[in-house]
């Protein structure tokens, strides 16, 4: 959940010399450039079908021989430790905009601040066991559920919460552009290793950047390639945090 930043806007335009063109030349330059860099890449026809079977496949091997075993466990760790449901469902922006209840084991004592305020390094409100959660990205497997009902792809830019949809779009150029793509368990951006709290606006900006290179070349060998990439770095980034406690 990433956390808003302020930003300062000057009170004042800067002057800017008299257009050069005019105005119709202008707007058709805009756009020609935004057709350049920004407009959605067209994938093999066969991208989505794959696409889909790999996130069908992927989701119902996991929920059936992990998930089966792994959620009764970790359900009863969370209730032994904590008021509140196992689960932490939240409203976050989908493809195209539109809302979804993202799914999640929950790693907080139940707050006020859960939809607004990102978690932070050393966050009060996460439980033990949901430290533990966070450290192994365990919490994340819930939304296997979500990939297996469509809502969510294993790969795609990551859903955003509603709060932060609107907040970040006020200042991020083309930040809508990521909702051309079914949000994913894991993304360009992740792999690359923009995951987690955000600290400043350049590491926003490069997620975003990061979302729309994914757009621009998605195809099944990169999809394959995201997903190795993330159960390699998840596997490392909790072997090392276990070894250090």
């Amino acid at each position: 959940m990433e956390q808003p930043f302020v930003i300062k806007l000057p009170l004042t335009q800067p002057s800017r010399p008299a257009p050069q063109q005019s105005e119709i030349s202008e707007i058709r330059e805009m756009f020609r450039e935004m057709n350049h860099r920004y407009m959605v890449h067209q994938p093999a026809p066969y991208y989505a079908t794959v696409k889909r079977i790999m996130d069908i496949t992927i989701s119902m091997t996991f929920i059936l021989l992990v998930m089966s075993w792994l959620y009764p466990i970790i359900a009863l760790l969370i209730k032994l430790t904590s008021k509140g449901p196992v689960f932490f469902i939240q409203k976050r922006t989908g493809y195209k905009g539109l809302e979804f209840d993202c799914y999640k084991f929950r790693t907080m004592y139940v707050n006020d601040d859960a939809d607004k305020k990102q978690a932070t390094q050393n966050d009060k409100r996460i439980t033990p066991v949901g430290k533990f959660l966070r450290l192994t990205h365990l919490d994340e497997t819930a939304q296997f559920f979500n990939v297996l009902l469509g809502d969510m792809s294993i790969v795609g830019p990551r859903p955003h919460m509603l709060y932060h949809t609107r907040y970040y779009s006020q200042f991020i150029p083309y930040y809508h552009l990521r909702h051309e793509s079914v949000p994913g368990m894991t993304g360009m951006a992740q792999i690359k290793g923009y995951i987690g709290e955000i600290n400043e606006e350049r590491e926003l900006r490069k997620r975003i950047q990061w979302d729309i290179f994914y757009l621009k070349n998605k195809s099944v060998g990169l999809e394959i390639s995201i997903i190795f990439q993330t159960f390699l770095q998840v596997f490392v980034k909790a072997f090392e945090g276990l070894k250090k406690k």
